[in-house]
């Protein structure tokens, strides 16, 4: 893939952008308020922190829900049916709301709108939309949000995914932790998965980019990173100074300030031996690990284009847990695949409870027009594909549970996120496995690494109890 090269968004075409920000601050009618309405994944969740800063430097505020903004964006997944059709309902429900508020702007952008098609049914079934753009537009939003505002007309564009934007702005979620996209698209072609259509192909960030990107959140008070990526385990292919994951964790590892490093997501086909090692030998890299399985099956596994096997699977989980016995292993799988039968879900099961992961996203098979699998005969009937999720759920909850209850009585250090939604006189966090515990505590703690013992583990969360001061790594 090294000779397809990304775009570079040059610093003239963001300069452009810019001057569009200051006419957008200058309009008296332009909105004065907006909020961002999140689907899908953590990529998605990163964009839209850059969709708001871009409309921060517009000069508006962020309102606190939809009924009470100027201007509403959807930033949209469609990985799966569901996803897109509550996006769309939700985008309708607006219509109404407009009905008590005219000026009200209503924008749709994201992975839905980047599907072929989608930008015409907007315009045609969605005529109250003022704006839609794709994946590849996103550092274009102050242009288009001028045209929107200069128009009678919907904007609707959709460009070709083979770019890189670096330096915009962004309205981080958190002050002490923050996300990181490291690369962009998908080159897997699973045969499921929309992805690679809607996101592009593959194409890394330069390291040098990363590395700045990372040093400036450490200087901003960011203690935790989670780099992001379709595939990370395959970054650096196509880079003018060549660069593995493993090899890019390590310089990361380096930025003092920055104590904890996460990452998703891992393909199992190309996790290296040399970033088991990375993992094995860091005090910063978090103990916790999402590998998809998707399914058991060999058969299911070939049709879903995964190039592994479930033995080789096996081994790999069987490596991890021997180098790092520690280690919280995560996963997804696909339930009601064309084709899947009987047997096929048996030979889930059975990797499962071998495996014994701490928590696992189930999913029912989503038909994704375009993809292969949608025009594979055989679908499976929804009767049986909702009898064997109930079945897969139970199991891997059952399994979850006594796999988070190992820790308990342990004393950890934790990442303090927020204060309790429930009681406020507990504090909420995370440990380096990614599990969530409850503790007493004060606000002042947000921010901050601290030693807490797992007092009692109540399913997937613990109960306990801090025993001492904060905690530093590396």
């Amino acid at each position: 893939m090294s000779d397809r090269k990304p775009v570079i968004i040059s610093e003239e075409q963001l300069e452009e952008q810019r001057q569009y920000i200051q006419q957008i601050r200058l309009m008296p009618d332009a909105p004065k308020s907006y909020h961002v309405v999140t689907y899908g994944c953590q990529m998605n969740a990163h964009d839209s922190e850059i969709l708001a800063g871009m409309l921060r430097d517009m000069g508006m505020e962020e309102a606190a829900d939809r009924e009470s903004a100027d201007f509403v964006l959807f930033n949209t997944c469609c990985v799966r049916d569901n996803a897109e059709r509550r996006a769309l309902g939700n985008v309708t429900w607006l219509k109404e709301v407009r009905k008590k508020n005219p000026r009200l702007m209503i924008g749709v952008c994201g992975c839905m709108i980047q599907q072929p098609g989608m930008a015409e049914k907007i315009l045609k079934q969605y005529r109250f939309v003022d704006l839609a753009f794709g994946t590849a537009n996103l550092y274009r939003l102050p242009e288009l949000m001028l045209k929107a505002l200069e128009s009678e007309h919907a904007v609707v564009e959709v460009e070709e995914q083979n770019t890189i934007a670096e330096g915009l702005p962004v309205q981080r979620l958190r002050h002490d932790a923050a996300y990181i996209t490291i690369m962009y698209g998908c080159d897997n072609y699973c045969t499921y998965c929309i992805v690679p259509y809607v996101r592009g192909r593959e194409r890394s960030r330069e390291m040098s980019a990363i590395v700045a990107e990372a040093e400036a959140l450490r200087d901003s008070g960011v203690k935790e990173i989670m780099l992001l990526g379709q595939n990370v385990n395959s970054y650096g292919r196509g880079l003018s100074e060549p660069c593995s994951f493993a090899e890019l964790l390590q310089m990361v590892e380096k930025i003092d300030g920055i104590e904890r490093i996460r990452f998703m997501t891992s393909h199992p086909k190309d996790l290296s031996d040399d970033l088991i090692e990375a993992m094995k030998h860091s005090e910063k890299i978090c103990r916790h690990l999402h590998l998809p399985l998707q399914s058991g099956s060999d058969r299911i596994l070939s049709a879903m284009n995964r190039h592994y096997t479930s033995e080789t699977y096996l081994e790999l989980a069987r490596k991890l847990r021997r180098e790092m016995p520690d280690l919280s292993l995560t996963t997804d799988i696909i339930v009601g695949f064309p084709g899947e039968t009987e047997e096929d879900f048996q030979q889930t099961l059975d990797v499962v409870r071998k495996v014994r992961y701490d928590s696992a996203f189930t999913f029912i098979y989503s038909k994704r027009s375009g993809t292969a699998a949608a025009r594979m005969e055989d679908q499976v009937p929804d009767e049986v594909v909702h009898d064997r999720f109930d079945r897969l759920l139970k199991e891997v909850q059952k399994i979850g549970r006594e796999e988070t209850s190992r820790f308990e009585g342990q004393t950890l250090p934790v990442l303090v996120e927020r204060v309790n939604r429930e009681d406020d006189s507990l504090m909420t966090g995370r440990t380096s496995q990614n599990t969530v515990v409850h503790f007493p505590g004060d606000c002042s703690l947000i921010g901050q690494i601290v030693d807490v013992r797992l007092d009692s583990c109540k399913g997937f969360y613990y109960i306990g109890t801090m025993t001492g001061g904060n905690h530093a790594a590396g």
